[in-house]
């Protein structure tokens, strides 16, 4: 059941996949279902909201322009794998580093790769203002996605200081997006970002507002940046009017 949803939705979406594409998605459903049974993965179960809300969704980042010249990406928080494992799936040659807080979702993550056999995966746990700081990772990828995590000026912190300066760094947002665009002006400023391309997303059967925002790196992020864990959060970088 869930194939044949998915199917029908990436062909309506217009981002139809192949046969091994299809059955390496629907064993990646499985795995998070079975998952989520032991851990908090996802409150989207069933098979057709799953592949809309969850996979669609994710492919909803692609972009062929975009992407021209993209090998490394990371994701971050990237929870049960969203975008990067439907990502991975749907382009094979992207090389993703998946970053997450919860160790118990690296764990099944590093299942999910493993299972599925997917190449040029790697997995670390951490929070993203002490990971951001360490050389190996700090303005090192060509795109920094990210999903469902924060609003965009506090995710614009957690993201752009591992964006590499001509590099994008691309936000999946809900209904809110113009808000939260306006209200992160200064944080993409500050942190290295400039201009915002925004590509509204209208996902099959639903009619909720969604958007996908690509923001390009221009200059180094600001070496005090991200600040110390938990601040980001709890004091924003905030426009000034």
């Amino acid at each position: 059941m869930f194939r044949e949803a998915l199917a029908q939705a990436t062909e309506t979406f217009g981002l139809p996949l192949n046969d091994g594409q299809l059955a390496a998605l629907e064993k990646f459903y499985r795995l998070v279902i079975d998952a989520n049974q032991r851990m908090n993965l996802t409150a989207i179960t069933e098979p057709k909201e799953f592949a809309v809300k969850h996979v669609i969704d994710s492919l909803s980042a692609w972009d062929e322009e975009i992407f021209r010249g993209v090998e490394r990406v990371a994701d971050i928080g990237t929870g049960a794998g969203f975008p990067a494992i439907p990502l991975k799936i749907f382009r094979p040659q992207l090389q993703f580093t998946l970053i997450d807080s919860l160790n118990k979702r690296v764990e099944f993550l590093r299942q999910v790769v493993t299972e599925l056999e997917l190449d040029g995966m790697e997995i670390f746990h951490g929070r993203t203002e002490d990971l951001a700081r360490q050389k190996i990772f700090r303005e090192q990828f060509d795109a920094v996605t990210s999903r469902a995590v924060a609003r965009l000026n506090v995710l614009a912190e957690y993201c752009l200081p591992f964006a590499k300066v001509g590099g994008k760094f691309i936000a999946l947002k809900g209904k809110a997006f113009r808000e939260e665009l306006s209200e992160a002006q200064a944080a993409i400023k500050i942190l290295g970002g400039g201009k915002v391309v925004v590509r509204e997303v209208h996902l099959p059967a639903l009619e909720d507002r969604r958007a996908v925002l690509y923001v390009d790196k221009l200059k180094p992020t600001p070496i005090k940046f991200p600040r110390r864990s938990g601040l980001p959060s709890k004091q924003p970088i905030v426009s000034r009017n």
